[in-house]
């Protein structure tokens, strides 16, 4: 079983390295690269869920959010121009929501998996992608858990600007998290292709 793990735990592994250094470039006003690669660490939870059970799917988000404190751990001791690349609200904020929404979406594909083919994927990720945007958001920038870490200013993420600069006032950090968690659910439909296509495959060399 373990032996059969290493594919998923060298790819959710892989993400989260590769999104841990994307965040750090921006996209645009709202995004940063890191984005776009974070969201499929719930297909291969989704995958390993499918083909190896809810078990196995638990110990690969295990794997991955043991590299992801690893990762905030080398965040926290590289010093950029602002301070520490990933302060402590970050770091919470990252492993908590990932922990959280990764065991929520494979509870959820577990119980949908008698069903079509596409709705375990594609609701327990949609739920997933919302708790770790409101978990990691809120935890990381929130004026209001200030007490998380007195020493970190938070203030530039608090700032009063339009929604996505069109709509609404909302804190900075409300914009950002909208247009992340529209990445997600968008990338959630996109990922069910790539799901669908390796599922016949891995069913075909089975038959």
């Amino acid at each position: 079983m373990t032996r059969n793990l290493i594919p998923g735990i060298l790819a959710m592994a892989a993400l989260v390295v590769a999104s841990n250094v994307l965040v750090q470039f921006l996209c645009g006003p709202w995004l940063t690269w890191g984005a776009f690669t974070y969201p499929f660490a719930f297909l291969v939870t989704d995958l390993t869920n499918r083909l190896q059970g809810v078990a196995a799917a638990r110990r690969v988000v295990l794997a991955g959010f043991a590299v992801g404190v690893v990762c905030s751990l080398i965040g926290t001791q590289i010093v950029g121009e602002f301070g520490p690349l990933v302060t402590l609200r970050v770091a919470m904020g990252s492993g908590l929501a990932f922990l959280a929404a990764q065991l929520l979406d494979v509870t959820i594909f577990d119980r949908l998996r008698q069903v079509a083919w596409w709705r375990a994927p594609l609701i327990s990720t949609l739920v997933g992608a919302s708790v770790d945007t409101a978990l990691f958001f809120s935890i990381a920038f929130s004026s209001a858990l200030v007490v998380l870490e007195p020493g970190n200013d938070v203030a530039w993420a608090n700032d009063v600007l339009p929604l996505l600069g069109v709509g609404p006032q909302a804190p900075l950090w409300v914009s950002l998290a909208v247009a992340d968690w529209t990445v997600k659910l968008t990338l959630a439909i996109v990922a069910l292709v790539p799901f669908r296509l390796v599922i016949a495959k891995w069913t075909t060399r089975d038959a």
